[in-house]
């Protein structure tokens, strides 16, 4: 009987790894994922923006999150032929003709007849979004939701008190009434927000917050968080000029991958996300770069041949630079993970 139990411990029943333990060191397969431009953001997310959830998305000034939202658009309008995605902007500074030269097809975007200003607005088109989502995916922007008032606050005057509770109450009642319809529809909604400075916050608490109360960190399947980490200059000719700036992205909350994963990566004006130079910069920090079949000091000429590939050679270079940094990305989560299942 002991020769039996020690011969059973010397050879025990491997796990597993598409179950439990490892589970999330590799991509999600449950859902459908739209890119987000990054391949590093998509990594962390877990894969991109998931579709038929709710994502949100919150910055201060100049971190990227319109520029996320423009992103998301243009490669859902590239994933499905037959979405529709729907821009509804409620802080009266979207730039069309500069989201067209930033890729976003604006023929096939609904901007919305009427103006876009309270959350009672956004509830009722929500509704009959639900019902259009039977002819094709939806993709639904709300930019932001800091910008929109409620309809009590809109109606009364400017020197009636109010604590902000009302609104707060309004996005409760609208996630419970349409969250469930959304998700059956497959509507995905990517919500925009803003950081407020949060009043007599001790020292070991969050220094910011949010408006819109809990709902909304309650309803949300991914959190981001976006932080300008500096400006991304460039010199030509003694001349010196701000050509973008450098992100650091943080997932707060997500219900389709692992939490607190992070991206770092330079959005430069007029171009979009730079995921070339991200992903490079990611295999040079991980020492992964030789995966590449280059050094770190072959990096500057390697982007520079890229960028005189013609387009068919470039777009399988930047794909197969895709696929080692995701087989890299999981690597490392594996080494993170447990490598088997608690119950058997």
């Amino acid at each position: 009987m002991v020769e039996r139990i020690r011969s059973k411990a010397k050879d025990p029943k491997p796990s597993d790894p598409g179950e439990g333990g490892s589970y999330f060191a590799r991509p999600n397969q449950t859902l459908t994922m739209i890119p987000s431009g990054s391949k590093l953001l998509d990594l962390a997310l877990g894969g991109g923006w998931a579709k038929g959830r709710v994502s949100n998305v919150i910055g201060d000034k100049a971190s990227g999150k319109t520029l996320l939202a423009i992103e998301a658009c243009n490669n859902f309008c590239r994933m499905f032929k037959d979405g529709k995605p729907y821009y509804r902007e409620s802080e009266s500074a979207f730039d069309k003709p500069y989201a067209e030269a930033l890729g976003m097809p604006l023929d096939r975007i609904d901007f919305g007849s009427k103006p876009f200003v309270a959350v009672e607005d956004m509830f009722d088109e929500l509704s009959d979004v639900t019902k259009e989502a039977k002819h094709g995916p939806i993709f639904y922007v709300c930019d932001s939701l800091d910008a929109l008032s409620d309809r009590g606050e809109l109606e009364r005057d400017m020197d009636e008190g109010s604590y902000g509770a009302a609104k707060a109450k309004k996005l409760s009642e609208m996630f419970r009434r349409v969250i469930q319809p959304l998700e059956d529809a497959g509507v995905t909604l990517f919500i925009i927000s803003q950081i407020r400075d949060k009043v007599g916050a001790l020292a070991f608490q969050r220094k910011w917050t949010r408006t819109g109360g809990k709902a909304l960190d309650f309803y949300s399947s991914q959190i981001l968080f976006l932080i300008q980490e500096g400006l991304h200059k460039r010199e030509k000719s003694g001349i010196e000029r701000v050509v973008g700036v450098n992100v650091h992205a943080k997932m707060e909350k997500n219900k389709i991958g692992l939490p607190y994963r992070e991206a770092n990566f330079k959005i430069i004006f007029g171009f979009g996300i730079d995921d070339v130079d991200a992903c490079l910069k990611w295999l040079k920090a991980h020492k992964s770069i030789e995966l590449m079949d280059l050094k770190d000091a072959d990096i500057p000429h390697y982007k520079q041949r890229l960028e005189k590939m013609p387009d068919a050679e470039y777009w399988v270079e930047v794909k197969r630079l895709y696929t080692v940094v995701q087989k890299r990305w999981y690597e490392v989560e594996t080494d993170f993970l447990p490598t088997r299942k608690k119950y058997v």
